[in-house]
């Protein structure tokens, strides 16, 4: 594609040790990690937005990182962007045996669940359950273990019709729940003779207990077909503009929102919510 080889020639003027770009010349794999995050969140926006223009804009960001990375190992002499190119078309291949040979599998869950056993294969792991950059959100590594597990068949099952999985995988959030109540009704019933010595161990249990129900909830989401990790930024969002709109309520009425009581603000948050409301029925 002529495109693709002008932004090749493009990026080989920039690194030129003679003629190139001074700031392009001294960047390596490690400082353009920084841009690359960054390229990525913006396409994820886009995404979010809907907004194609800058879908299209943001994925060219984020080419120009993926071939700069790969203009870099070239010039180590570690391999090129033809060899990145040639690497993820064997993957798609091996990959997909439904589609480039005579295997048969008719539904998204067994095209994912072949996946899983062809990359525990290919990449010699000795278990099903793959290891995870420690920069990776915990809320999207714990839908992956989820369906990593998923296939080897260690999943609720969705059947029958009137109990599907996502139900089953609510009861067990709802247990989770009620584990950690009586923790919390434990720690708070108990007289303890040294708090110093006995806080810590039931910090421990009370945050195993709310990592439980993170996961549990990450289960539900899976089986919705439902990111945690976008679904909790979206209420991130939604939590934000409400508590605003309660600050620049209370401004308007020359208030102070931390001298403000409460029953002031829950009243605005509802007003809040009930205009969002509306908004999403227009």
């Amino acid at each position: 594609m002529k495109e693709f080889d002008r932004l090749l020639e493009i990026m080989d003027r920039l690194r030129n040790p003679d003629t190139g770009c001074p700031w392009d010349l001294v960047q390596t794999e490690t400082t353009l990690i920084e841009y690359l995050l960054e390229e990525t969140h913006e396409l994820i926006e886009a995404i979010d937005s809907q907004n194609w223009e800058n879908q299209m804009e943001e994925l060219g960001d984020l080419m120009l990182q993926i071939v700069f990375l790969a203009l870099i190992h070239r010039e180590k002499g570690n391999f090129n962007i033809k060899d990145v190119l040639n690497r993820i078309n064997r993957k798609l291949i091996n990959r997909h045996p439904h589609v480039f040979s005579n295997i048969r599998l008719h539904t998204p869950d067994q095209v994912k669940s072949n996946w899983e056993k062809l990359k525990k294969v290919e990449k010699k792991n000795s278990s099903f359950i793959s290891e995870y950059p420690k920069s990776t959100p915990a809320l999207l590594i714990s839908k992956k273990i989820g369906e990593q597990a998923a296939s080897t068949g260690f999943d609720w099952p969705d059947s029958p019709p009137e109990a599907p999985a996502a139900l089953k995988a609510l009861d067990k959030l709802l247990e989770e729940i009620g584990e950690l109540r009586t923790a919390i009704l434990s720690e708070a019933s108990t007289d303890f003779k040294s708090p110093a010595q006995a806080k810590p161990s039931h910090q421990h249990q009370l945050a195993e207990e709310i990592g439980d129900i993170l996961f549990a909830v990450s289960n539900i989401a899976r089986h919705l077909k439902i990111n945690p990790e976008f679904a909790l930024k979206k209420t991130n969002e939604k939590f934000k503009r409400r508590f605003r709109f309660i600050e620049t309520e209370l401004k308007k009425r020359g208030k102070d929102i931390q001298d403000s009581p409460l029953e002031e603000m829950e009243a605005l948050w509802n007003q809040a919510k009930k205009q969002t409301n509306t908004k999403a029925e227009d």
